[in-house]
């Protein structure tokens, strides 16, 4: 019996300007999450799996690998471009890590400056040489299988959240928030009034002020 090859589907997409990028990059997750509504950020439980390596800015390149299976995720090494995030989605599988340190260099070899999944990660030692940031809910040494399916490049869902190729995906020490691609110009045009306010906020602590100016 020949034995069916594992099919992995792609999904063309269109990234962000790279104005758009820099335009979001080194502002504080928080001020994102206002820009967006008061949500976008990942579940809470998302941490970098070293400590100190935490902070991004990119564009969501996604892949779906399914529970205990990997094969997507080296398949998306191939789609990688510079300042590409890859947001791996497992189904929240913990059991097993969903990649290690040779996977998350050759995607840093590729360009990439961070990975995000709702699964575990291991090879902590060699993590902490390649040097990119890895969010995850957890660390284990059980390794995956690459037997597939899987996807690239479609939305997916990541710790309850939607996320699509083409997202401008944002960390820092508060959290991961994923930026939908239609609503770029919006937060962009919405963070000037939103920095302000927060300078303002800032001022009145630094002034001994004991209330918001907003209660009156």
């Amino acid at each position: 019996m020949i034995e069916e090859i594992p099919i992995i589907q792609r999904s063309a997409f269109q990234r962000p300007r790279a104005e758009q990028v820099a335009a979001i990059a080194g502002t504080p997750t928080g001020f994102i999450v206002d820009a967006l509504g008061g949500d976008g950020a990942l579940d809470y439980r998302l941490r970098p799996a070293i400590a100190g390596q935490l902070a991004f800015c990119g564009v969501a390149l996604t892949c779906d690998t399914g529970p205990a299976d990997n094969l997507a995720l080296i398949h998306a090494l191939d789609d990688v471009a510079a300042g590409d995030v890859l947001m791996v989605a497992t189904g929240g599988y913990t059991r097993c890590a969903v990649t290690g340190d040779a996977v998350i260099g050759m995607a840093r070899n590729g360009g990439a400056i961070g990975l995000v999944t709702d699964g575990c990660v291991r090879d902590l030692p060699g993590l902490r040489a390649v040097g990119i940031p890895a969010w995850c809910m957890g660390v284990t040494p059980n390794s995956p299988h690459r037997s597939g399916p899987g996807t690239i490049g479609f939305p997916v869902t990541i710790a309850g959240h939607p996320v699509a190729s083409g997202d401008v995906v944002i960390a820092d020490e508060d959290g991961v928030v994923v930026i939908p691609q239609a609503r770029l110009d919006e937060v962009i045009a919405r963070l000037p009034a939103i920095r302000a306010a927060e300078a303002n906020a800032d001022a009145a602590v630094r002034r001994g002020e004991r209330r918001p100016s907003f209660l009156g």
